[in-house]
């Protein structure tokens, strides 16, 4: 699992062999969110205050995402992302 940034207890991760729509997932406390970059729930759910951080931090790096996605698909190293501060 792709580490791309960890905060305030979270973990965004992307998957090399995942699907489209193009994806990532976050991690905490034992749950799970699967979230496109529109910022949409696919799978799972976080608490509502993780899942407004991570909402705040996927709004403010969607490039950065859309990149490492792009990576992902052909199989590259994926890039850290700064976290939220």
């Amino acid at each position: 699992m792709p580490e791309l940034a960890r905060f305030y207890g979270i973990l965004i991760a992307m998957y090399w062999r995942d699907h489209n729509p193009p994806h990532f997932h976050a991690f905490y406390g034992g749950k799970e969110a699967v979230l496109d970059l529109d910022g949409n729930l696919l799978e799972g759910g976080l608490p509502r205050r993780a899942q407004s951080m991570v909402s705040e931090w996927m709004s403010l790096h969607r490039s950065e995402l859309m990149d490492n996605w792009e990576r992902a698909v052909r199989r590259e190293p994926l890039n850290p992302i700064s976290p939220l501060e």
